[in-house]
């Protein structure tokens, strides 16, 4: 029996489609824009702040005289530095600003001011203010200063250079209870976040290290109420600050100097090869300085 709804045809019959518009292509150009956003908005702020990029004379006097953005003016300060590894005499028209520069409040223009002054061990107005900074309240600006006098032949910084080859006892700034502390055997540089110190009313101190380093030491828990001035952990001393030490106890220092550098003449544990060389090369030159040294004169 057919199928009632047959018309009688044995083919089945077409069924229309409804036509549908062809997909819409996103145009890539606003992706390929975000993209190159995210590329170079991080370059720019990092080339902006970057001290290798050339600045002109123009810049380097302005730059100097931005306190308020302390980037810029070590940015000017690196820059004459580099021109003075290349002996160009030009910017000693800054060398006033520069001295200026180390009275500044801040710590970071300071001791990059310090590092600078040692690039021109025959500037007399440097050498003044590299003594005055031999003072500083910041052992990091003190260690600057030191290894800059060094060039000038100067060795009333062989403390600080003697300092630097030794551990680091880091002493508490305030009353309270320690909120944490890094541990053992954590590498930190100078700045470096150490510990938090709570203190009354819940306000939290943070603590960072003045000096780079190695912790080898911690004197207080987690929780330990602290006095100020009480000690809270030992730095070991990094190589990179070893190894300047012994840089400037090469051209300045005295037999007295002579038990430390010749422990690192021994050889440390984790001191590099090149450490180890230059301890050698400090006690030769201490040496020969003692033997070739003029007799004191006799007294009456």
């Amino acid at each position: 029996m057919a199928d009632p709804n047959s018309n009688g045809s044995s083919s089945t019959p077409d069924i229309p489609t409804v036509s549908q518009p062809p997909a819409r292509r996103r145009s890539p150009v606003p992706l390929a824009i975000l993209a190159a956003l995210f590329i170079i908005v991080p370059f720019l702020a990092w080339y902006g702040t970057w001290f290798g990029r050339k600045l002109s004379d123009e810049d380097t006097g302005k730059y100097l005289m931005e306190e308020n953005n302390p980037r810029h003016v070590q940015h000017a300060l690196t820059q004459i530095a580099d021109r003075l590894d290349q002996r160009d005499a030009s910017v000693k028209r800054w060398y006033p600003q520069i001295v200026r520069l180390a009275g500044s409040p801040l710590t970071e223009i300071r001791l990059t001011t310090a590092w600078l002054m040692g690039k021109d061990g025959n500037a007399e107005e440097f050498h003044g203010a590299l003594l005055g900074l031999l003072a500083d309240a910041e052992p990091i600006v003190r260690r600057n200063a030191a290894l800059s006098l060094s060039v000038f032949g100067d060795g009333r910084g062989r403390g600080e250079l003697d300092a630097m080859l030794q551990p680091f006892t880091l002493l508490s700034t305030n009353e309270g209870s320690i909120a944490s502390i890094l541990t053992v055997g954590s590498e930190v540089r100078a700045g470096a976040l150490l510990a938090r110190l709570k203190r009354q009313g819940e306000e939290i101190q943070e603590i960072r290290s003045p000096v780079p380093g190695t912790i080898n030491q911690t004197l207080v828990a987690v929780d330990a109420v602290v006095k100020t001035g009480e000690p809270l952990l030992v730095l070991s001393p990094d190589a990179g600050s070893v190894w300047e030490s012994l840089r400037g106890l090469l051209l300045v220092g005295q037999p007295d100097d002579l038990p430390l550098v010749e422990k690192y003449a021994a050889g440390q544990e984790g001191m590099p090869p090149q450490v180890k060389e230059q301890a050698v090369q400090a006690a030769i030159a201490i040496r020969e300085r003692a033997k070739n040294a003029p007799s004191p004169a006799p007294s009456n």
